[in-house]
């Protein structure tokens, strides 16, 4: 497959986007090398790769989950600019 400049043209056009001639020349060589490193990619034999997320064995490290007892509610609230019946107080927002 190659691309062309009256596709190119095109997809400016589509995405409105305007182009000199120099950029579409440009766009033009830049997709078609693009398009060459696909073609070229989709020749190597994967048959015997696995498929893969990770180039590397990472897993998550996770601590386990322990109860503990909260902060105490006077604490938490001691440097709230407002509070009501134990709640942090806030303008409305909703209407």
């Amino acid at each position: 497959m190659k691309i062309d400049k009256d596709q190119v043209e095109n997809i400016a056009k589509l995405s409105r986007i305007r182009l000199t001639e120099l950029e579409r020349e440009m766009f033009v060589h830049q997709l078609n090398n693009i398009l060459f490193y696909i073609e070229k990619l989709n020749k190597l034999d994967t048959e015997n790769v696995a498929p893969m997320a990770y180039t590397s064995d990472v897993s998550n490290v996770f601590r386990e989950d322990k109860l503990k007892p909260s902060i105490p509610l006077q604490d938490v609230l001691i440097n709230a600019p407002a509070t009501k019946s134990g709640f942090f107080k806030v303008p409305k927002v909703i209407e």
